[in-house]
């Protein structure tokens, strides 16, 4: 490969990642102004259900390069999830440096339903906009997954994470954590505007009823 074909290769990654950055912010605040009554009906039953707890659950994720940043989600977990988190490790379902349970006994019934339709994860239009996140990409794993990472598992935090990824508009929870970061690695690799569109028409079509969602 000769030098101008990889400054050609090098301009068009730039081009790529200034115009992704655009249509995040566009995107996200499309969505937020689209999603507001939606917001604030899920924000209302949360807080109906548990009076005590907020609507927002905020958690320390791993973003570009290994930076961490605060993720916005609708709190879907009794107020004191993540203190009972270390007595249900052992019943881990899925393999690998990451935790889902289908029967987790700390997800409120307005938890089960946002989970099961993802509307627990708009919130993240947020971290879009804040330019922690964007529309796609892999999905922001937690510290102690990462602390966990191998070499080539790291590979996988090159760019930024996504509020969906290839990994979530296909397999979801039915793979394991090997299979997760192969479908990262694929999308990196395949990354570009008709690909990021794909992917989005994708998430929107399983969004509602996907039996794999918990």
């Amino acid at each position: 490969m000769d030098n101008q074909t990889t400054k050609v290769q090098v301009n068009n990654r730039k081009r790529y990642l200034i115009a992704k950055r655009i249509i995040d912010i566009i995107g996200a605040l499309c969505g937020l102004i689209i999603l507001s009554l939606l917001f604030l009906v899920i924000g209302i039953l949360i807080k109906l259900e548990d009076p005590k707890g907020k609507v927002f659950f905020f958690q320390k994720r791993v973003g570009l390069n290994g930076k961490e940043f605060r993720m916005y989600k609708f709190r879907s977990m009794v107020s004191n999830a993540e203190e009972k988190l270390q007595e249900l490790l052992k019943y881990n379902e899925v393999s690998g440096a990451m935790f889902k349970m289908k029967d987790d006994p700390r997800i409120t019934k307005v938890g089960k339903f946002i989970r099961k339709t993802s509307i627990d994860e708009l919130p993240q239009l947020f971290n879009v906009l804040r330019g922690d996140m964007s529309l796609v990409g892999p999905r922001p794993p937690l510290p102690r997954e990462v602390a966990e990472y191998t070499t080539y598992d790291k590979q996988r935090l090159m760019v930024a994470p996504g509020c969906t990824g290839l990994w979530q508009a296909t397999a979801r929870n039915s793979v394991g954590f090997k299979e997760m970061v192969e479908l990262d690695l694929e999308y990196i690799q395949k990354r570009s505007f008709s690909f990021d569109l794909k992917i989005i028409i994708k998430t929107v079509l399983i969004l509602f009823g996907s039996k794999d969602a918990y």
